[in-house]
């Protein structure tokens, strides 16, 4: 009888030790070596690895320059990413559903260069993405992040929301 269990995703796996370390305030080196696993990865790489690998490296930059450039790169992948691709991972993924943060992301960058139009732009696209988000915790915390982020757009305020 064959296994039918998946096999284990290595790169995921690196990913989210990376994250995690980044989270325990080891920053620095978190941030290397998601550059090591991107360089691994490739631009041309597999879109789900670019995707996550993106989004969370965008955060361990202070300047909204550099994180915007991570932020964009997962936008981009999370445009070739397949849910086909995304359940291999994890069983529920929707890709739909990556769309409010990642457009929140790039909005709350935008923002804070003082590019508000553009800003206002993306927070609308995470907006109108956000009936894709579940009736939970997180879902909520997107939502208010929006609102937030958008409050500050209309007020062109660039002050770091963290």
């Amino acid at each position: 009888m064959a296994d039918s269990t998946p096999d284990p995703d290595e790169t995921m796996a690196r990913i989210t030790a990376s994250v995690t370390k980044g989270r325990a305030c080891d920053s620095e080196s978190a941030r290397l070596e998601m550059l090591s696993i991107w360089d691994d990865i490739g631009v041309d790489g597999d879109p789900f690895h670019r995707c996550t690998l993106a989004h969370y490296l965008a955060d361990l930059f202070k300047h909204p320059a550099q994180a915007l450039i991570w932020d964009v790169r997962a936008l981009d992948a999370a445009d070739e990413l397949t849910d086909q691709r995304a359940r291999r991972f994890e069983a529920g993924l929707q890709v739909a559903a990556f769309y409010p943060s990642l457009h929140l992301n790039i909005a709350d960058n935008l923002r804070r260069l003082s590019a508000f139009d553009a800003a206002q732009e993306h927070i609308e696209a995470a907006q109108r993405a956000c009936s894709s988000l579940g009736d939970d915790d997180y879902g909520q915390f997107i939502k208010n992040s929006i609102d937030f982020v958008g409050e500050k757009i209309a007020r062109h305020d660039r002050a770091d929301a963290s």
